[in-house]
């Protein structure tokens, strides 16, 4: 069980006035959330428009490794950054400052192709599981047993309907014996009650901007490490 900082995604920049979205901003944020609990790094890194960009992946990841030594960092390769699969392929192809691990979204049709692309260059796969019906088509490629982890991260916001989601993507994985490591993660309105219940189910969970700006009370947070702390003190209730 380990709480990943999420620390941008694709909010805008008006998000939250902490929101980091330089490469130094990403660093020292990430800084700070290792100190308060993360064990690890999600980023969208951004190019100098600060737009998310796939070209600013190593730059980004420099930058962070050198704030962050040691510690796991990703990134997101939603096919809604470059919009276009062969520039998102291409750009993964040219990275030279590989991450740990990138998030793929099994919702998305290029997805296969992007999940091999990352193993042959030997990049781990967070496996994106946003409904069942991402759970069933994951369940059938070949390479399903490689991912180095699967994300369970429903954005639905009705807490009930959200919870019986994720528990229909479970119960997929469960039928089909698949033995990989899990992290459920909330959006907004399901930020915390979904840290609660990967604490209950002893998964991984993440916090961080991407995911939400309040704190447990309904306060502000004042950066992702206050988020962070936050889910810390959960998982060690």
């Amino acid at each position: 069980m380990i709480i990943q900082a999420c620390l941008n995604g694709a909010r805008p920049h008006d998000f939250h006035p902490r929101l980091p979205l330089t490469a130094r901003a990403m660093a020292l944020d990430g800084a700070a959330c290792i100190d308060f609990g993360a064990s690890e790094l999600h980023l969208h890194p951004r190019g100098p428009s600060g737009q998310e960009s796939l070209q600013a992946v190593d730059a980004t990841i420099r930058a962070v490794r050198l704030a962050c030594p040691g510690t796991l960092i990703g990134v997101s390769t939603g096919d809604w950054i470059e919009n276009d699969e062969q520039r998102t392929r291409s750009a993964i192809a040219s990275w030279t400052e590989l991450p740990d691990y990138a998030s793929v979204n099994l919702s998305e049709p290029d997805a296969p192709a992007v999940i091999d692309l990352l193993h042959r260059r030997g990049i781990g796969v967070e496996a994106g599981l946003a409904s069942v019906a991402d759970a069933e088509r994951f369940i059938t490629l070949s390479s399903h047993g490689r991912v180095f982890r699967l994300l369970i991260e429903v954005e639905e916001q009705d807490l009930e309907v959200a919870y019986q989601v994720a528990e229909g993507i479970a119960a997929v994985l469960q039928r089909a014996n698949v033995r990989r490591p899990i992290l459920l993660h909330g959006f907004d309105a399901t930020l915390w009650p979904f840290v609660e219940l990967a604490r209950e189910r002893r998964w991984s969970t993440r916090v961080g901007l991407e995911d939400g700006k309040y704190l447990r009370d309904g306060t502000l947070a004042p950066d992702n490490a206050a988020l962070v702390a936050a889910a810390a003190a959960i998982f060690r209730g």
